[in-house]
């Protein structure tokens, strides 16, 4: 396995594939501060990321052979690109370049690679790579890390075609060259938007099937009532103790008054995203066009011309529909004077033309709120008043920019806080009506403009651990029962930011997460030819759901959907595309299948 990358996911990846799956991994990462590329112009580097980065070289200089030697410079390349290689005592090859050339990639030994995993942060960078790596090897597996999804779509399709042919038909090897993109901003924002939302702690979406972890608590000394489909982990009675992950049935119903983390299946996930696409950029409703002070004026006029007429019934005893219409002439002024008539005819009369001209201001203010709700349909709205209950979302950058379309796809309210007026995920706020407040997050007066009082939890996503970190003490001295997620460059960072806030704050939720640490399985899977759908976090342990080929796999061919199952290792949830398969369905060789796994028993189902 080859990986090349410039940040902490190629080291996390790296870790995946050798303390996991124990395979052979050359890494292939840009060398000391002094030669390193710049930075991709728009690319936000946290602090505690350039001090991992400058922690791993200084490691990799001092296990070097000549650790006081610059890298030299590869003179066969033609680029002037620095180049150092270094062996681990565990194995491990790294080696230093500051761009993925043909040589560079040559000299990591990619004509003879199982699979190639590209994880710069650049996409540009890791294009290029793939079409140069490509050419050396049409059948190697190619990963890569994309955040433009329909580039990264035309882009599988163009190195698989180019696999394809350059195998020739017929060829078996053909079939293992396979190319898959991947986004670690796709794969880590699910799980950080669902952790801001009450009972949907863990989202896993697949083809026809939405399916939810969320834990449950039981009653004291009892058992937990509803088992939903089955139990994914035991959490832990003693504070300090990991969670049990997959426990089969005799534990489950040995852990008696133990919170569980249980799996239950939502809707089904077409017609939920057609619902979602449905209420995203449409026309806007009747409501959004009319303030609600207007609403209840017009609301009141309405009452008041039903009145009128119905006096006007009662006193001359015309027919209703008759008075109804005498109402609205007398309103709009159409000369009809009750001359001769009644005392009360000529009072209703006047009253009718009172509020006829009350009604002109109220139309105009109706006309002129339309109009301007049309108008700024394209800029950036404001946190209206009253509002709460809503998440407060920090950051509009890649990651942002998903969490925020995650959030609305589950119709939760959101407030986004940017300081970048130039940031790329402005665009989707202006296309799904979201309020913006733009500020630094870090001075006063910013998360309370967002409604921080009254919100419902706090994501804090931004590209710096030190802002976020900031942003969430703050937010807890507003509210110090405040759900709270924030991003992390760094899962030991994360880690013991964790366990310091639980620790100062036991009555609310914190959850800190590593982008790396949930995106590195999906892209360990995907060198090994396996699709990985989702990963849900369990206290500080990962359950990872897969798509599976039962073919091949003794443990599944054969066996029911039921049956299909070992503890601590991996259980068979479904059936891939249809959501009515029974527990009793026998697998065979053809089916595709939904398995929650370990990082361990996903790798026994190799």
């Amino acid at each position: 396995m080859v990986v090349c990358g410039d940040d902490g996911l190629a080291h996390r990846l790296t870790a995946e594939l050798r303390g996991v799956y124990g395979e052979q991994v050359v890494l292939v990462v840009p060398p000391h501060e002094g030669t390193v590329r710049p930075p991709v112009v728009g690319r936000a580097r946290s602090a505690s990321a350039t001090l991992f980065d400058r922690m791993v070289n200084a490691t990799v200089g001092r296990t070097g052979g000549n650790a006081g030697t610059a890298p030299a410079a590869n003179g066969a390349n033609g680029s002037g690109t620095g180049t150092g290689s270094t062996q681990r005592g565990d194995g491990e090859r790294v080696l230093q370049a500051t761009e993925p050339t043909e040589a560079v990639l040559a000299e990591a030994g990619v004509e003879r690679a199982a699979a190639l995993a590209l994880v710069y942060d650049d996409d540009e960078t890791n294009i290029r790579a793939a079409l140069t790596a490509r050419r050396l090897n049409p059948r190697l597996r190619l990963v890569l890390r994309l955040y433009n999804r329909r580039l990264g779509q035309h882009i599988e399709e163009l190195l698989d075609q180019a696999a394809a042919l350059a195998a020739g038909d017929g060829d078996g090897d053909a079939l293992e060259a396979s190319t898959t993109v991947l986004s670690d901003a796709d794969t880590a924002a699910p799980a950080l938007a669902a952790t801001a939302v009450a009972g949907t702690s863990k989202v896993v979406q697949t083809e026809g099937l939405l399916l939810r972890a969320v834990e449950r608590i039981p009653p004291p000394g009892g058992h937990i009532t509803d088992p939903g489909l089955c139990t994914l982990a035991l959490l832990p009675a003693v504070e300090g103790d990991g969670p049990q992950l997959l426990p089969d049935d005799e534990e489950v119903r040995a852990a008696r008054g133990r919170p569980a983390v249980v799996l239950e299946q939502v809707s089904d996930a077409g017609a939920a995203s057609s619902a979602a696409a449905r209420g995203v950029g449409g026309v806007p409703s009747l409501a959004s066009l009319f303030s609600r002070r207007l609403r209840w004026s017009l609301a009141g006029l309405v009452g008041c011309v039903v009145a009128l007429a119905v006096a006007l019934w009662a006193v001359t005893g015309i027919h209703p529909l008759r008075a109804f219409y005498l109402t609205l002439l007398d309103m709009f002024a159409i000369d009809d004077p009750a001359i001769g008539a009644s005392l009360g005819r000529q009072i209703l009369q006047l009253l009718s033309g009172l509020m006829g001209l009350l009604l002109l201001p109220v139309l105009l203010a109706a006309v002129l709120e339309a109009l301007g709700t049309f108008r700024t349909a394209s800029t950036l709205r404001k946190p209206p008043r009253g509002l709460g209950g809503h998440v407060v979302l920090l950051g509009l950058g890649k990651i942002g920019t998903r969490v925020l379309t995650r959030l609305r796809e589950l119709h939760i309210p959101v407030v986004c806080v940017e300081s970048d007026p130039e940031a790329r995920g402005l665009a989707t706020a202006r296309r799904l009506r979201v309020p913006v407040v733009f500020g630094d997050v870090t001075q006063e007066g910013v998360l309370e403009a967002a409604k921080i009082h009254r919100a419902h939890a706090l994501l804090a996503v931004t590209s710096a651990d030190t802002t976020n970190l900031e942003a969430v003490l703050y937010a807890r001295t507003v509210r110090p029962d405040l759900r709270v997620v924030l991003r992390l460059y760094d899962d030991d960072f994360a880690t013991a930011v964790y366990r310091t806030l639980r620790a100062a704050h036991p009555q609310a939720t914190t959850r800190s997460r590593s982008v790396s640490h949930m995106a590195a399985p999906a892209f360990a899977g995907a060198m090994l030819g396996r699709r990985v759908l989702g990963a849900v976090p369990v206290e500080r342990g990962v359950l990872l759901f897969a798509s599976v080929e039962v073919a091949g796999h003794p443990e599944l061919e054969g066996r029911t959907v039921g049956d299909a199952f070992r503890a601590g290792a991996f259980r068979v949830l479904a059936l891939e595309g249809r959501a009515d398969a029974t527990s009793d369905h026998v697998l065979r060789k053809g089916d595709r299948v939904v398995v929650a796994a370990t990082r361990r028993g996903l790798a026994e189902l190799g």
